[in-house]
């Protein structure tokens, strides 16, 4: 399966797919196997920083096209 079908795939089950992260971002700047760039990718993204900053704009950016949100 080519990315762009399983792309779309994902983005008709509602899934983001227009920011995708891959190896090759570690690997552009950093000289490692596929493995250690993968390890960097996924200590990297779910890092409680990271998450709560992608928290942080979910709300940002519902509240600013005047979203309400549950449980308020």
């Amino acid at each position: 399966m080519d990315i762009k079908k399983a792309k779309e795939i994902l983005s008709k089950s509602g899934y983001q797919v227009y920011n995708l992260w891959s190896i090759e971002d570690v690997q552009h700047n950093y000289k490692c196997t596929d493995d250690q760039a993968m390890e960097v990718l996924i200590k990297a993204l779910t890092n409680e920083a990271t998450m709560d900053q992608i928290w942080f704009a979910i709300d940002f950016h519902a509240e600013d096209n005047g979203l309400k949100k549950i449980n308020q």
